[in-house]
């Protein structure tokens, strides 16, 4: 009875340790002292196996100056003492221990080493498993941790500023071109706060409009912002992405601030030279119109001094020879004015610009020009309507360029139709359009028309530019140009412009 009893108090001692939750390690470490000096035995070794489960290692009781080497296989652990007990510890048929120990001589508790066996060893199988997947969870983390890293970096790689807000018009992310743009930034100072509190360039209204119309409609929305910087003027093409982090909610929004100052530079040469090539096209009209009223003048001052020594009846002459002078000088002049008008460059300010006025203005440019002479130009301009947010020297030069194809697709021989109306179902939206009784155009270029340098016209009729340039004013002016031709039916350019009202 007294062995039972001091074996049945070992195996209690050691199941209140398994169960105190102390950490494995830890565990194993006080339940061998207490199997030690439970059965009396000068040393003891417990072999458990590593969480990589390649090999096994020693906990010693006591603890040893000099413990064993882990080993790869049981059979290979060293004998704490040739008379020593070696208890396989095992669980669901796998060895995941080893229990050798030399109880005292009449130890009454060594006859429990089988049960502390059995009761060890389902718990070495749960610590190795927690181990195990600690490991996992761990190297999850890590791999996490790691891809977080490299996304990140991506992000603050990138040659454009970058921010996101949730739908509470919170930052979540601010990269590294936004901290050391012109509004620069630590993202520690912003990330969390309202947009409205960090970005003030634009008005509250304007910022929260743009997130709400990208909210609703899941659409990438663009737009230009103009910003004064260090006694220069930078552009910045703005674009806000709808972001969905899980189902079809939208529940971010990404905005892009791309710098395209030297864009525009480059752009606005590109349409200088463009317009410079127009206005030479139009010299040679613009000449003969003047050369008319030229003529008059000139007969109108030999007439004069023809009438200088008629007394009263000459000065009456020369009065109303002096009247048509007036007229016709007024009338050089205001084509010239119209010309210089068109040909200097300003810079680009969006305004309202009713479509009817711009018609009549480039209509009054090219009625001078030669291709023009012979045909029948209608107008078909939809009344009341609203005016078009836009550059009005730009919008002009679209106009003239789509005006010079259809002419010379036309040559000299047809009809040109000029509409303007609203675009249905989109009450914030204009079109204009040209249209012409030409050969139309090959199916297999319509997907061309707008490439730079891409022409249909002979060797030096056409540099190829005129389409591409239309094409990135539209863009620019948030618009759209659509064609809608087939052989033997002409062509139609329709424009679709915002109304300055709705912007």
């Amino acid at each position: 009875m007294p062995a039972e009893r001091d074996g049945l108090a070992l195996v209690g001692a050691v199941a209140k340790l398994l169960n105190a939750g102390m950490g494995g390690d830890a565990t194993v470490a006080a339940v061998a002292e207490t199997v030690r000096q439970g059965v009396g035995a000068p040393r003891l070794t417990l072999w458990m196996r590593t969480p990589a489960g390649a090999t096994f290692r020693p906990v010693c009781a006591p603890p040893s100056p000099d413990p064993p080497r882990p080993v790869h296989g049981l059979d290979d652990a060293p004998l704490s003492d040739p008379q020593s007990q070696r208890l396989p510890l095992e669980h669901e048929g796998l060895r995941v221990g080893l229990l050798d120990v030399r109880p005292a001589a009449g130890a009454p508790a060594a006859e429990a080493l089988p049960i502390l066996a059995d009761l060890l060893a389902p718990y070495l199988a749960s610590l190795e498993l927690s181990e195990d997947l600690a490991g996992e969870v761990a190297a999850q983390s890590r791999e996490i941790e790691a891809q977080e890293h490299f996304i990140s970096l991506v992000i603050d790689t990138l040659p454009v500023g970058l921010y996101v807000v949730d739908r509470d018009y919170r930052i979540q992310i601010w990269n590294r071109k936004r901290e050391t743009g012109t509004q620069g930034l630590r993202r520690g100072e912003v990330v969390g706060r309202p947009v409205f509190d960090v970005l003030t360039r634009q008005s509250r209204e304007q910022l929260r409009a743009e997130f709400d119309r990208v909210f609703a409609t899941g659409e990438i929305q663009q737009s230009e912002l103009e910003v004064a910087h260090a006694d220069e003027v930078r552009h910045f093409r703005l674009s806000k992405i709808p972001m969905r982090l899980d189902g079809d909610a939208i529940t971010h929004v990404i905005t892009i601030g791309e710098d395209v100052t030297e864009w525009h530079a480059v752009q606005g040469q590109i349409l200088q030279a463009e317009k410079l090539a127009a206005l030479g096209q139009l010299a040679a009209g613009v000449m003969h119109e003047i050369n008319n009223p030229l003529a008059t003048i000139g007969a109108c001052v030999a007439a004069s001094q023809g009438r200088l020594e008629d007394g009263e009846t000459g000065r009456d002459a020369i009065g109303e020879y002096l009247e048509i002078i007036d007229k016709e000088v007024e009338r050089c002049t205001g084509i010239v004015d119209r010309l210089l008008d068109f040909s200097r460059p300003k810079r680009v300010v969006r305004t309202a610009v009713p479509l009817d006025t711009m018609v009549e203005e480039t209509l009054f440019l090219l009625k001078h020009h030669h291709r023009f002479k012979g045909l029948e130009v209608t107008r078909e301009l939809a009344p009341g309507l609203p005016s078009a947010l836009g550059s009005r020297e730009q919008l002009i030069q679209v106009l003239m360029a789509l005006l010079l194809n259809a002419a010379d697709a036309m040559e000299q021989d047809g009809t040109l139709t000029i509409r303007t109306g609203r675009v249905p179902g989109r009450a914030g939206e204009i079109f204009l359009e040209v249209a012409d009784t030409g050969p139309g155009i090959p199916r297999e270029d319509q997907d061309r028309i707008f490439e730079p340098f891409f022409t249909t016209k002979p060797p030096g009729r056409g540099t190829g530019l005129g389409l591409s340039i239309c094409y990135a004013i539209v863009e620019a002016h948030q618009g759209r140009i659509e064609v809608d031709s087939a052989p033997g039916r002409g062509a139609r350019f329709r424009v679709h412009l915002p109304v300055a009202a709705a912007a």
